[in-house]
């Protein structure tokens, strides 16, 4: 029995030094990649950046007949801080490049929320595509919540699977405050601020009923923009303040609320399609240093262990 707990230990050991080694290794390189690019100034012709772009597209779709649609398919999956925005906004400055006014986007949305500014900005590349007047259908097979859900209503046509989640419009704030087990450890905490509302709750500090007031009513403002562009974007919800306390509904029963407009998923909507017009999946590929490629790899085993 100790010499199997010595093994393993030893074993423990070996692992969690190799793990050691390998950060400090990736540290370095970040370290010494950053000092010696740090006073170097990259300059980027703009433009041929974006005839790039349409020169892509229109070399993948050179031999279709002009009569012919093109259905140009993009996904979106969607974290707390709508990470794959800037990969969304290289994919639609593409087909804005190339698209002609026949085609139509359609983009296969799975999202549970997140940061409002952050999707707020990933609805605005959207946008791009209604000024340009290009249609975009959204496909929701799984989620398209809070956040999520203000993206999927940039859509032209709106579709959901039968159990896909979606809705969720409201605001939500957690702020932990452990100001009480720091005064139990005679810990005294200074926060100062120019400007009466500089912040409201803190995390650290005693929060008053002023402070708290106020955060409620940032909260409301919030959720007041959100109910507007959803709805703006939305008329045919038939009940807006049914269905704008948070609540999710599922695909057969949004629909009868007019939180979207058929339920379908995105793989009959597509074949459906391909029927009439030509599909073509764009994806963005990034390509990565041999650090990013390790730090990759690290955090997947991080994420595996914990």
């Amino acid at each position: 029995m100790i010499n199997w707990f010595y093994d393993y230990v030893l074993f423990f050991s070996k692992v969690f030094t190799i793990f050691i080694a390998l950060i400090i290794i990736l540290f370095f390189l970040k370290t010494k990649n950053v000092y010696f690019k740090q006073n170097k100034i990259k300059i980027t012709d703009w433009g041929e950046y974006f005839k790039n772009r349409s020169l892509t597209l229109v070399n993948a779709t050179r031999y279709k007949n002009d009569d012919i649609p093109v259905v140009w398919l993009i996904d979106f999956y969607g974290d707390r801080n709508a990470s794959f925005t800037p990969i969304l906004t290289e994919l639609i400055t593409s087909i804005l490049s190339g698209a002609k006014n026949n085609d139509e986007v359609v983009l296969r949305l799975e999202s549970c929320g997140g940061i409002i500014h952050s999707y707020g900005l990933a609805a605005a590349q959207l946008d791009r595509l209604r000024k340009a007047s290009i249609k975009l259908t959204i496909c929701v097979d799984k989620v398209a919540a809070s956040g999520g859900y203000m993206l999927a209503c940039c859509a032209d046509k709106l579709f959901a699977a039968p159990f896909s989640m979606v809705g969720s419009i409201g605001v939500v704030a957690q702020v932990p405050n452990i100001n009480r087990f720091l005064k139990k450890h005679d810990v005294d905490i200074e926060i100062l601020t120019s400007g009466k509302h500089k912040r409201a709750l803190t995390i650290l500090g005693s929060n008053t009923n002023e402070d708290k007031v106020k955060f409620i009513k940032e909260l409301k403002e919030t959720h007041d923009l959100f109910k507007d562009y959803v709805f703006n974007r939305r008329p045919k919800i038939i009940n807006p303040n049914k269905v704008s306390e948070g609540d999710i509904w599922y695909g057969m029963k949004a629909i009868k609320e007019g939180l979207i407009d058929k339920v379908i998923t995105s793989e009959e909507y597509l074949e459906l399609r391909s029927k009439k017009a030509k599909i073509f999946k764009l994806v963005f590929n990034k390509k990565l240093s041999f650090i990013d490629i390790i730090s990759k790899k690290i955090k997947k085993s991080i994420a595996r262990i914990i």
